[in-house]
């Protein structure tokens, strides 16, 4: 390939010290850029022809800008989706961000006892109020839901293989990950039973023997069936596992520790408290949906079956850093007194229509007296919880609709992403919007100077 370039052209290309003068200052570090810059010259050697070194300082200015928009960086969310999956789930608290400022520059008691002076344990304190949340005999932390299942599968089925679940259960989650593959990776085998509408208890019944290691129940979280739809409750579920002494584990995903009508939602999300009441052995749930906290899987349930987790070799390789259990401790603290107000998820899910109303009047009303190249609305929309989590359940919200002057929706959409910070919305019926729930109020100025600038590139 490097033939392609007789001598003469190869020694137009310029050299990386020369490229570097020209791009001026980057926000990169320098190795970084150095790396892009032979990367890109690697690649003019392999075409028929060197662009002229004007054209190749802005192709290489154009990678390095598109590698530094991939740095972690906050954004705003006008997008209406308040537990959104990329934009890093669930806001964190301030008492969590208070707790990382606390631990993150320091030493910290993470596997040390300060009674004794002698080695600690990691995660008791959060352990034991997650226990008292749940109103579970004991609970542990690992460091996402998926890898909950994972420890949970692979401890059960140690001598036995057969996972029982009903197929209308084999859930997909993001990136395209399905729980049946998730269990089937562990080296388990699924005993699917029921059709995908309905399952009934007979059908667990009859899939259990001596190979069965647990039977799994899913939440459907992320999607809903209805018509001719049944399956049995967890209760009867559990009163057959019983009766079989096989384990029962239901994953619940969404994290909702409290009463999701106290928040405006028409949809009961079931509780791990709940769950556990009905019999079953062990629940897990995310930390970073409706909980409200950093990402985390979550597990309790029975003291003798979470002992033996924790006493699984793959449970270190799972375990969470003293970032993530210092925010994690910090959110379970705000559930366990009752202040679910402070928790952003939850505090966006009760924003009345009038507060936001009122305020995407004002920012319409800023866009206006500055002139700016567009025209601006205010209109009633529908927010989504989103995250997988609650998808029957949608909320009025309220959109500013912005139809640009010197530009199309999207090229204002993309002149918004790259703002400092970015904002993001999204294009529908030849206008761009921004849902102003997942708006927080201190960032409504950011979004005037955002819109404002992208109105005179």
């Amino acid at each position: 390939m490097y033939d392609r370039l007789k001598g003469h052209a190869r020694r137009q290309i310029p050299a990386v010290g020369r490229i570097l003068g020209a791009l001026g200052r980057c926000d990169l570090p320098r190795p970084v850029i150095v790396d892009v810059i032979r990367r890109k010259l690697s690649e003019i050697r392999t075409t028929k022809k060197v662009p002229d070194f004007e054209s190749t300082v802005v192709l290489i200015r154009r990678s390095i800008e598109e590698l530094g928009a991939c740095r972690l960086q906050p954004i705003i969310n006008g997008t209406g989706i308040l537990i959104h999956t990329n934009f890093g789930r669930a806001p964190l608290a301030s008492d969590a961000i208070h707790a990382l400022k606390e631990i993150g520059p320091g030493y910290s008691n993470l596997e040390y006892d300060l009674a004794t002076g002698a080695r600690g344990q990691r995660g008791s304190y959060i352990e034991n109020a997650l226990a008292l949340l749940c109103k579970a005999e004991a609970a542990t932390v690992v460091n996402n839901c998926a890898a909950a299942l994972v420890l949970i599968v692979g401890h059960f089925t140690r001598t036995k293989t057969d996972v029982v679940i009903s197929r209308g259960e084999l859930v997909q989650i993001g990136g395209g990950f399905r729980i049946g593959e998730i269990i089937e990776a562990t080296g388990a085998k699924l005993r699917e039973v029921g059709a995908t509408n309905k399952t009934a208890l007979d059908d667990y019944a009859d899939a259990t023997g001596q190979n069965t290691a647990m039977i799994l129940k899913v939440h459907q979280s992320n999607f809903f069936m209805s018509g001719f739809v049944e399956s049995p409750s967890s209760d009867e579920i559990s009163e057959l596992a019983r009766k079989k002494r096989i384990p029962f584990v239901e994953d619940l995903g969404s994290g909702a520790v409290a009463a999701t009508e106290e928040f405006g939602i028409d949809h009961h999300e079931p509780t791990p408290a709940e769950v556990l009441k009905s019999g079953v052995d062990l629940v897990s749930f995310s930390g970073d949906k409706l909980f409200g906290g950093p990402q985390a899987g979550i597990i309790a349930g029975k003291k003798k079956f979470v002992t033996a987790l924790k006493r699984e070799p793959v449970f270190r390789a799972l375990r969470c850093d003293k970032l993530c259990l210092a925010a994690l401790q910090a959110t379970v603290d705000l559930h366990l007194n009752q202040r679910h107000g402070v928790i952003p998820t939850l505090a966006l899910l009760q924003v009345s229509e009038d507060e936001l109303r009122a305020r995407a009047a004002s920012i319409c009303n800023q866009l206006s007296r500055q002139s700016c190249n567009l025209q601006v609305a205010v209109a009633s929309s529908v927010a989504k919880v989103g995250g997988g989590t609650l998808p029957r359940s949608k909320m009025p919200s309220v959109t500013i609709e912005i139809v640009p002057g010197n530009c199309s929706p999207l090229e204002f959409a993309s002149r918004l992403r790259s703002a400092t910070p970015p904002v993001i919305g999204y294009v529908a019926n030849d206008c761009f919007r921004l849902d102003v729930r997942t708006i927080f109020p201190e960032q409504d100025d950011l979004v005037v100077a955002a819109i404002r600038a992208a109105c005179i590139k």
